[in-house]
């Protein structure tokens, strides 16, 4: 794989909220602002937003978010039988993940830049900011096809970054036909679901 192109999106915060012992919204200060990244082998980075073991989510006595913390240590799979998983992915210029399926629904939403949803049939659909695509257990791939910034004195093209928002729930195993289309997450980077 070529150098890693230097990353033109700016570092990403969560802010979770919880309450005070009166029952006031107030910022929870158990764990930092700051997003931490898992670097993949295809050039993408991940950021692991937040995660539910459970649904409906447990925010009792912040259980969600110590069971959050477990995770940042030891990242889940695609997705948490029985919650939910959010992640930012930066996505390097040109790049092309590989062709991966979830058994689950998921919910992508383009943040930054333009993405080439790739199905297995060959079909595909251009993501432009604000685009969301609903995943729903198929065979796919994401490109990042955002254009270069050209500046206008020099010539100089600056390729540019994509970001996605992902929001992965599990769903009941796909079959088609009687037969079964199964997890295949290989080469992505992340473990299969738990």
């Amino acid at each position: 794989m070529a150098a890693k192109t230097p990353k033109n999106l700016r570092p990403l915060n969560r802010y979770i909220t919880t309450h005070n012992a009166e029952g006031k919204a107030i910022f929870s200060n158990t764990l930092s602002e700051e997003m931490p990244l898992q670097h993949i082998p295809d050039g993408a980075d991940f950021s692991l937003a937040y995660t539910s073991d459970h649904f409906p989510a447990q925010l009792n006595n912040d259980a969600d978010i110590n069971e959050y913390a477990g995770y940042l240590s030891s990242p889940p799979g695609i997705t948490i039988s029985g919650g939910n998983v959010c992640r930012i992915v930066d996505i390097q210029p040109g790049s092309l993940s590989p062709m991966h399926r979830t058994v689950s629904l998921d919910y992508g939403v383009v943040l930054e830049g333009e993405v080439e949803l790739v199905l297995d049939s060959g079909e595909t659909r251009l993501l432009k900011r604000g685009d969301v695509a609903i995943q729903r257990g198929t065979n796919h791939a994401w490109r990042n096809v955002t254009p270069d910034v050209v500046d206008p004195v020099t010539g100089e093209r600056t390729p540019q970054w994509a970001r996605m928002l992902y929001v992965l729930s599990p769903s009941q195993p796909i079959e088609i036909g009687g037969k079964g289309l199964g997890e295949v997450v290989d080469g992505i980077g992340v473990r299969a679901s738990t």
